[in-house]
Formats: structure tokens, C-alpha cells, sequence
């Protein structure tokens, strides 16, 4: 809601540079999906990692209590 009332602020002082934010904006979010879907892949990789290295202490009892 934030992002359309600037971006109505935005048409009312200069509508070209709003007009071309409203027509880049699906071209951005379609470029940075790559990027995105591979920080997913890693913060799993690292996830699993850190699960890997931490359970041994896990299963010693160093863990998290319940």
C-alpha cells in the first residue's frame, strides 16, 4: 500500500518517470528472480551444513533444551 501511494506521489509530481517505474518494474522483479531462487539454494545448502556439524553436540545433550 506503502509503495502505490509513493508511486501516486510520484505521477502527480513527474508522470514519465512514474510511467516508465510502472513499466520497468515487471522487468526488475523478472531479472532479480534468478538471483533469488539461488539465495534460496544456498542458505539451504548452508542450513544443511550447520545441521550436519552441530549434531553431534545435539545428540551429546548440548543442544536446545525442550
Amino acid at each position: 500500500m506503502v509503495g502505490f501511494l509513493i508511486w501516486l506521489v510520484l505521477l502527480f509530481l513527474c508522470w514519465p518517470i512514474a510511467l516508465l517505474a510502472l513499466i520497468l518494474y515487471p522487468l526488475v522483479w523478472l531479472v532479480c528472480l534468478p538471483f533469488r531462487i539461488v539465495g534460496i539454494g544456498v542458505e539451504a545448502v548452508f542450513e544443511t551444513l550447520r545441521a550436519i556439524l552441530l549434531l553431534p553436540a545435539r545428540v551429546l545433550g548440548g543442544g536446545p533444551h525442550r
